[in-house]
């Protein structure tokens, strides 16, 4: 195998102007244009029923997504709720808590009273 020939500018230019008459001709037989291509009648309404089902599915989605949503924000609103009432529980057992701990050293401190008057008068 030789060298790889390396073109100068000139010898493109001239390969340019011998090929570029002949250029649309290939190009035209090579890739027909859209005007000379003929779609037969029932493949056009084939299409044009697959482009209304499409539209179709897009508008079904678009109310599913929409009912997703609603249902979604019913849920965060029971969630919400049920944070509440956690919240709500939660304080009415701290208040229960702290009145529980002052009871029991209240009986401590009776108890111990107690305790040191019979020691003392024993």
């Amino acid at each position: 195998m030789g060298e790889p020939v390396m073109l100068k500018e000139e010898d493109v230019v001239r390969i340019g102007d011998y090929v570029k008459p002949w250029l649309r001709e290939l190009v035209d037989h090579v890739v027909p244009r859209a005007e000379t291509v003929d779609v037969p009648a029932a493949l056009l309404e084939r299409m044009v029923r697959i482009e209304e089902e499409l539209k179709a599915l897009r508008v079904l989605m678009d109310e599913r997504f929409e009912f997703m949503e609603r249902r979604f924000q019913a849920v965060d609103k029971r969630f919400e709720a049920v944070d509440k009432r956690f919240e709500d529980l939660i304080g009415a057992t701290d208040k229960r808590f702290n009145t529980l701990t002052w009871m029991i050293g209240v009986g401590f401190v009776v108890v111990t009273s107690l305790t040191t008057v019979f020691a003392l008068l024993a």
